[in-house]
């Protein structure tokens, strides 16, 4: 599990790309990067990173499914994720 401290550092960064969104793209319109620069580091999306939704965890991370890939195989097996089954051959 991922510190409690780093996963609401990750929503708070959520919070501010979704509230700057619709001005840095006016900025990036208007070709203003004197303003881009003067908004918060954390209004960039790159700044982002993606982490699984229940554990927190930043690497081994699934986009398809949302989870890193130690719970999505946990999850697999105990038959959580329809439509995914453990190959055998």
């Amino acid at each position: 599990m991922a510190k409690e401290s780093m996963k609401a550092r990750e929503r708070k960064r959520a919070k501010t790309v979704a509230k700057y969104a619709d001005k840095r793209k006016a900025l990036k319109a208007a070709g203003d990067y004197e303003g881009l620069q003067k908004l918060p580091k954390n209004a960039s999306p790159v700044r982002m990173h993606n982490r699984c939704k229940l554990t927190g965890r930043p690497k081994g991370y699934m986009r398809q499914f949302g989870v890193s890939r130690v719970t999505f195989r946990e999850m697999a097996n105990n038959g959580l994720i329809p439509g995914v089954k453990k190959a055998s051959w």
